[in-house]
């Protein structure tokens, strides 16, 4: 007699009109991005705004660029926080442990794809990089430490903290269970289990924590270290690019923490993990800010006279409009959280606007990172440069939004998106 199929914990396995509605139109705008991928490679970089810097007066990093660092940045948060809970034992984090680390895996594949369309010629680049690498080099860094070494030691902690749960599910009866039973791999729960796969964790959190700083402050190198480039050149890159990391990668966890409250089924998160998020991504704006204001006074009273330019351009120039639109969404988020202080209440509307507006001002803040100081702080006597991106450029960004959140959902669908030791059916964490 076939056994009758369950429903498993917080609707996985479960779907409906209105998700398999969600999932085929986040895939519609990802095939979007990768057709202009595709128009891109055959076409040529033509058809993107990057011209060379110099006498074609353009920018040879833009758009993709800026979304490379944006969403390396994303997964800061993700898998600190996950590390963080286990070594400091942070309990009322511990429901978003599992989004974290899901958030970390997808956001580092959709900078993998950034990277991707920045190449241009993406074989070549990864034939040229096992030929000619310099391991000194920060380019070296960010291919082997943020995408191989960071992404792999994620999709690691990301799969030894869902081992026992995919035993639990392999117990039960379903459509999934094939697919629980290969994530579980024999795992029983034993005692002995238990300890050598918490000790394997434990150090895993422990070397996962400066990789991840080290892999950020490598990206802020590959522009910090160009002492020919005004607007790069300085000592609070690396550390700035850590903290904007962990402000748009709170931001976004908090997101996503809202949404799967709301809409997966006896999911509960309680408020205390959405008060240590709030706080937590309020200082490190807090901080941020203070290092914005730090950064644009060192470079107008004692800057030399191009790192002035570049500066001047940012405040009054073309670039403009997007600064003081950054700074603005980072100042009404620190308005909105210092507000759901003041109320002494949980406010996930006024924490979610804060996580939108965030990243809206991370994204503005990377790309006037990588163009600016192309297009007017070269030291050469070349003229003012200009820089637009082409629909091609913003097609494969908003993909890649997509691409992320319908590996999110999906994920949710074939595995708890948080762990069954918060369920409340009653019984033993597993």
């Amino acid at each position: 007699m076939a056994q009758q199929v369950q429903p498993l914990p917080y609707g996985v396995g479960h779907t409906s009109r209105a998700w398999i509605a969600w999932v085929a139109a986040l895939a519609a705008v990802a095939i979007a991005g990768w057709y202009g991928w595709s128009v891109e490679i055959s076409r040529g970089m033509i058809v993107t705004g990057l011209r060379d810097i110099g006498p074609m007066g353009g920018a040879t990093w833009g758009l993709d660029v800026a979304f490379i660092v944006y969403w390396v940045g994303v997964s800061f948060a993700g898998i600190t926080i996950a590390a963080l809970i286990r070594l400091a034992s942070l309990h009322a984090l511990k429901p978003i442990a599992r989004m974290a680390e899901a958030l970390t895996v997808v956001a580092l594949l959709a900078a993998t794809f950034a990277i991707m369309y920045d190449l241009g010629q993406p074989l070549r680049g990864v034939v040229n990089l096992f030929r000619y690498a310099r391991p000194q080099s920060p380019f070296f860094g960010t291919f082997t430490l943020v995408i191989s070494g960071y992404l792999f030691a994620s999709l690691v902690y990301l799969y030894l903290d869902g081992r026992a749960d995919a035993a639990a599910l392999a117990r039960m009866p379903s459509r999934l269970r094939w697919f629980h039973r290969l994530w579980a791999a024999g795992y029983r729960g034993t005692p002995a289990e238990r300890a050598r796969h918490d000790r394997t964790a434990f150090w895993l959190a422990i070397a996962i924590v400066p990789l991840l700083v080290t892999a950020h402050s490598t990206l802020g190198f590959v522009f910090g270290l160009q002492v020919g480039r005004p607007g790069w050149y300085s000592a609070l890159q690396a550390p700035a690019f850590v903290l904007l990391a962990g402000v748009s990668g709170l931001g976004a966890l908090i997101v996503i923490a809202v949404i799967v409250r709301r809409t997966v089924p006896d999911a509960e998160i309680p408020d205390a993990a959405f008060r240590w998020l709030g706080t937590a991504l309020l200082v490190l704006l807090l901080a941020y800010l203070y290092f914005m204001v730090v950064e644009i006074l060192t470079n107008i009273y004692t800057g030399a006279a191009r790192e002035r330019d570049v500066t001047r351009e940012l405040l009054f120039g073309d670039f403009a409009p997007i600064y003081w639109a950054s700074v603005a969404s980072f100042a009404i988020s620190v308005g909105l959280l210092i507000l759901r202080i003041v109320r002494r209440g949980v406010g996930l509307g006024l924490l979610v606007t804060a996580g939108i507006l965030v990243n809206l001002g991370a994204i503005g803040k990377r790309f006037l990172i990588v163009v600016p100081s192309q297009t007017h702080g070269t030291l050469l006597p070349y003229g003012t440069g200009s820089y637009a991106p082409t629909w091609v450029e913003y097609i494969e960004a908003i993909g890649l939004f997509a691409f992320c959140a319908f590996l999110l959902i999906v994920f949710a669908k074939v595995f708890p998106i948080v762990p069954l030791n918060r369920a409340p059916r009653g019984g033993e964490a597993a």
